[in-house]
């Protein structure tokens, strides 16, 4: 059997198998019930640090008035 041949049968059929369990198993992971506290958490991480509103961040007091 050709080396083409081979490996476009075993991408066709295993691989496929394969690759859609990895795909099943990550959405699985990623709706498990223990996990809304992560991903909220990660939802909100990008406003830990705002101490300023955005329009105003990196100005002196001087340019504001």
């Amino acid at each position: 059997m050709e080396t083409y041949s081979l490996l476009r049968e075993f991408a066709d059929s295993w691989m496929l198998i394969f690759l859609t369990s990895v795909f099943v198993g990550v959405v699985l992971w990623a709706f498990r019930p223990g996990s809304r506290p992560v991903h909220d958490d990660i939802a909100a991480s990008i406003f830990r640090n705002d101490d300023k509103p955005a329009d105003t961040a990196g100005r002196s007091e001087e340019a504001r008035t």
